[in-house]
């Protein structure tokens, strides 16, 4: 290097970010993350345009003020990644791998015009056993131009150490609810007219009382992942993780090619379970997730879920809830998978794992149920 390019070198250093290492995190430690996005019209059109996504409530404006919404509201991934994506500077910029999330919940509807912004802290570390990585748990908040919380959720991610001989600090597991409570569902969702609710427009008959636990459903359809579709999605959440952008630095790392975000795998599962659960409009609280195994472009997703759970919510009789464990694969439909066993869900092909509720409406004048 030139005796101008050193002193250059020198200038710059400080005023850049290689992102956080294991040994960065502290418990306790609260990060403000950068930088507010303003959701819009536009940016509903784009996340449409990339997963086809059909639910009426959001894509319909008369549709949603005619149920009772004072607008369409955004999707719930759509949101959910917007703050995902503000997080990974700050926490998972060196990750190896997305572990999972828990307790998951949608806290208010967003709007087109909104402004997000999100903060974590970190309730959770413990150094693998290799010694050269270590987890970190955050809980993160999404918050609107209001500072109202619109999103609250828990995920832990694996994350390199800057040195591998650095002292492991004293393990902390933080404790997680297996599951969001039904009490805790629903705030996302005003008093909804179900008498406006019309069948033909969402696109199916089936309403709570017509599902029972135990039931599985084949989504049947299959979507093949592009390559410039995943990144123009990850780049719409300002998503900066360098595993989905940098094929030269991912050309020589375990895989050998960019990885798809696991967010939006998700998103093209929660487009594709449209045939079958039409009228399942939100997703009020995701209670655990998994990212069972890579993705790339190329691979063609399908998905199936399965009705563990029907609850009524507390108060209301417009609307009701379904705990649902959604399944997505790669390259292998549903209808090739066993139907029973406790390992059937992880065999070959499975991409990801989501276990969900999801706010359905309820038949006018039913009774209570179950």
């Amino acid at each position: 290097m030139s005796m101008a390019g050193a002193a250059a070198a020198r200038r710059l250093e400080g005023k850049t970010s290689t992102g956080r290492y294991f040994e960065d995190f502290a418990i306790g430690q609260e990060l403000v993350h950068a930088t507010p996005r303003t959701l819009t019209a536009g940016d509903a059109a784009l996340y449409t345009a990339l997963y086809g996504t059909r639910f009426a409530v959001q894509s319909g404006e008369s549709f949603a003020t005619a149920i009772g919404y004072p607008a369409a509201p955004l999707d719930d991934l759509l949101v959910f990644h917007t703050v995902f994506g503000k997080t990974v500077p700050d926490i998972s910029l060196n990750a190896v791998a997305n572990l999972g999330y828990a307790d998951v919940r949608f806290l208010r509807p967003v709007f087109p015009g909104e402004t997000l912004r999100a903060r974590s802290q970190v309730i959770g570390l413990k150094e693998t056993s290799n010694g050269k990585t270590g987890i970190v748990w955050v809980r993160s908040t999404g918050l609107n131009g209001d500072g109202q919380p619109v999103l609250d959720y828990v995920r832990w991610v694996m994350v390199r150490k800057r040195d591998p001989a650095s002292p492991a600090p004293e393990p902390v597991v933080p404790a997680l609810a297996d599951h969001v409570p039904v009490e805790a569902l629903g705030a996302a969702v005003p008093a909804l007219a179900v008498e406006a609710w019309d069948v033909a427009l969402s696109g199916a008959p089936h309403l709570w009382e017509d599902f029972e636990p135990g039931e599985r459903i084949d989504h049947v359809d299959g979507v093949t992942i592009e390559e410039a579709e995943h990144q123009m999605a990850t780049r719409l959440y300002q998503n900066t993780a360098r595993v989905h952008f940098n094929h030269h630095e991912q050309a020589e790392g375990r895989f050998g090619r960019r990885l798809v975000y696991g967010g939006h795998v998700m998103s093209m599962a929660r487009a594709i379970s449209f045939n079958g659960l039409a009228n399942a409009f939100h997703v009020a609280g995701i209670n655990g997730g998994r990212h069972v195994a890579p993705a790339f472009a190329g691979d063609t997703v399908y998905a199936w879920s399965e009705v563990l759970e029907k609850a009524s919510l507390p108060g209301r009789k417009d609307v009701g809830a379904l705990r649902v464990r959604m399944i997505a694969t790669k390259n292998r439909p549903c209808a090739d998978f066993p139907r029973e066993g406790p390992d059937a869900a992880y065999e070959e092909n499975v991409i990801l794992d989501l276990d969900l509720w999801l706010i359905i409406p309820r038949r006018a004048g039913a009774g209570e149920g179950r």
